[in-house]
């Protein structure tokens, strides 16, 4: 059967034109790349609830899967919680496949093949987000916070696509991702005060003669916004890609109208209006985790009345760092870490995080929203959370405890469901941040075992020691492009 060129193909071609020194490292990388995101994969085969497996079947350390058309999938167990790439092959009716993208296009399952593109460029880019790893790199703890950000190469730990950039070439990957560690010159667009909703303190620097400047990132400029600026501001990029760090200045969020991972992601109008006052509650939310928790504020956001053109300013997470502390994401955090410590982390993040959800927050703490303020040794001490964004609210939580919800807070943000509130927090938590810095389910269940019995009882705890993990199902809702918003399912408890 004649295939068409494939992304790892292609990226090749263009990194030989590109930067043909990084070619060797990077096809010495291809194989491991393959593996971590068929592992990824696997494992959402495994649980995931897609319609067109009809029965999983466990024999030993081996998983059957049998299809509906009656073509039968065979890999190993899938650990729910493990990172890595500990899956190399899978065997379709005795076939074996090295390549997720090939074995996606061959099940010929509805919409596979716009999702087998997703994999084949997820593995390329992935192999060329390790190929930049100069050997040695960095070389000591990072001196400033962007630094640990550039380093988390392998992006989403559980998402199959987690390192896709489609619309993104390979100089464009080389000049803007952050495990390449480029300096980005951001470019100032003016906008007609008058034509420009802006809220909170857009600060001083950022405006001229009746104008708003609108720091864009230049992928936006060149592919969607079709113009340049006037003026630049040099940055760093972030793990998030469209967030970038002013050297000694605030983070700048900026929209990128490009599909990353799952979904597009730009800064909606309505996110904008609700900006200063979300980031106000989340300071009062704050002030409730005896100092164990900071929010960092949005400092000011602005838009054209259009989400393709629109930036926000947030506090850099380092500001909350005292005498000989770090702040690190926590996707950063990678092991392997002492029991200890993971049970210290743990009741830390479930302390704060479950706490805020009796108040009627559920935070969206995954490993690259949450930040932890680590101690001279190490030690976890306090939390830093930020991009409140995607945040869900419980107007009559919050009604219980006396906390004034603000008035200009409004859709999906706002919700009584407390299915959907143990949705968002114990399916970015568990099963996202402590998941992947415990890296298996054994590690992260005795985390859990130490930690849980420490604290407060209330029916959240209850519901996370007793049910099965939340989580979202990322490849079914890849799967499912007519489907709008977000689909779940559940991984077993690691305490059961």
């Amino acid at each position: 059967m004649h295939r068409p060129p494939t992304a790892e193909a292609e990226v090749a071609a263009e990194l030989a034109a590109e930067r043909p020194g990084l070619l060797p490292r990077y096809r010495a990388a291809l194989p491991g790349a393959r593996a971590a995101v068929l592992t990824r994969l696997w494992r959402a085969f495994g649980h995931e609830p897609l319609p067109w497996i009809t029965r999983r079947e466990e024999y030993g350390d081996g998983l059957t899967l049998r299809l509906a058309d009656g073509r039968r999938l065979h890999g190993p167990v899938p650990d729910a919680y493990a990172t890595g790439g500990y899956v190399t092959a899978v065997h379709l009716d005795g076939v074996a496949y090295e390549r997720p993208e090939r074995l996606m296009t061959d099940l010929a399952v509805p919409h596979a093949a716009g999702f087998a593109a997703e994999l084949g460029h997820s593995v390329a880019s992935l192999a060329l987000s390790r190929a930049g790893q100069e050997d040695g790199w960095p070389p000591g703890p990072p001196a400033h916070g962007w630094e640990w950000e550039q380093r988390v190469v392998d992006g989403h730990p559980y998402h199959p696509c987690c390192r896709a950039r489609p619309g993104f070439s390979v100089a464009e990957q080389l000049a803007y991702a952050p495990e390449h560690r480029p300096v980005v010159e951001l470019g100032l667009l003016p906008v007609a005060a008058e034509d420009c909703l802006v809220a909170g303190d857009w600060p001083g620097w950022l405006r001229e003669e009746g104008r708003v400047m609108l720091p864009v990132h230049p992928w936006q400029a060149a592919h969607v916004l079709k113009r340049s600026g006037e003026g630049t501001l040099a940055a760093h990029p972030l793990m998030a890609l469209r967030t970038l760090a002013l050297p000694g200045g605030p983070h700048v969020k900026t929209a990128l109208s490009a599909r990353l991972t799952s979904s597009v992601r730009d800064i909606s109008v309505g996110s904008v209006r609700m900006a200063a006052s979300l980031s106000a509650f989340g300071e009062t939310l704050a002030e409730r985790t005896d100092g164990l928790l900071h929010i960092t504020r949005t400092l000011g956001a602005a838009t054209a009345h259009s989400p393709d053109l629109a930036a926000l300013l947030r506090e850099a997470p380092e500001v909350y760092a005292g005498p000989g502390e770090s702040v690190v994401p926590v996707a950063a955090l990678t092991g392997p870490h002492s029991p200890d410590w993971l049970a210290a982390f743990a009741r830390l993040a479930l302390t704060v995080g479950l706490r805020l959800l009796e108040l009627g927050a559920a935070l969206e703490a995954h490993g690259q929203n949450l930040l932890v303020v680590l101690g001279p040794a190490g030690e976890p001490r306090r939390l830093v959370y930020r991009d409140l964004a995607d945040i869900r609210v419980s107007p009559a939580r919050l009604a219980r405890h006396g906390i004034a919800l603000p008035g200009d807070l409004a859709g999906r943000i706002l919700t009584d469901d407390v299915t959907a509130l143990r949705r968002k927090l114990f399916g970015s938590l568990v099963a996202g941040a402590l998941a992947a810095t415990a890296g298996g389910t054994a590690a992260l269940g005795t985390a859990l075992e130490v930690s849980v019995p420490q604290l407060p009882s209330t029916p959240d705890l209850v519901a996370l020691r007793q049910e099965p993990v939340p989580v979202k199902a990322l490849t079914l809702m890849r799967l499912s492009p007519d489907v709008p918003g977000d689909q779940w399912t559940v991984l077993p408890n690691p305490l059961r």
